[in-house]
This record gives C-alpha cells, sequence and structure tokens, in this order.
C-alpha cells in the first residue's frame, strides 16, 4: 500500500502526487509542504518520482 502524505506536509522526493480522491496531480518539491486539497481528509501519494541524471 503506497503511503498517504496529507497537505502541508514537506514532500518526502520531488515528483508527481496523486490526490486518489480526485484523480488529479500536483507538482511537489522535496522538503516544500504540499499544497491544500479540495476537501477534509484527502491526500496525495507519490506516483512519479523525478528521475535525476548524472553529467
Amino acid at each position: 500500500m503506497r503511503k498517504v502524505f496529507k497537505p502541508g506536509t514537506p514532500a518526502p522526493k520531488s515528483g508527481q502526487y496523486e490526490n486518489p480522491v480526485t484523480r488529479t496531480e500536483v507538482t511537489g518539491v522535496k522538503g516544500k509542504p504540499l499544497p491544500p486539497t479540495p476537501g477534509a481528509g484527502q491526500g496525495y501519494v507519490l506516483v512519479d518520482p523525478t528521475k535525476h541524471k548524472k553529467p
């Protein structure tokens, strides 16, 4: 089961986070708070972590 992060929680990794209730995606930046959700009790799940290339 995937971990659900509450709004306002700092994103543990950069990437795309999805609200499983509304199915909308937001971009989360590592260490920055996740945005508010449209309804109470909702959260975000990391669905596509950012991939970094080494030069």
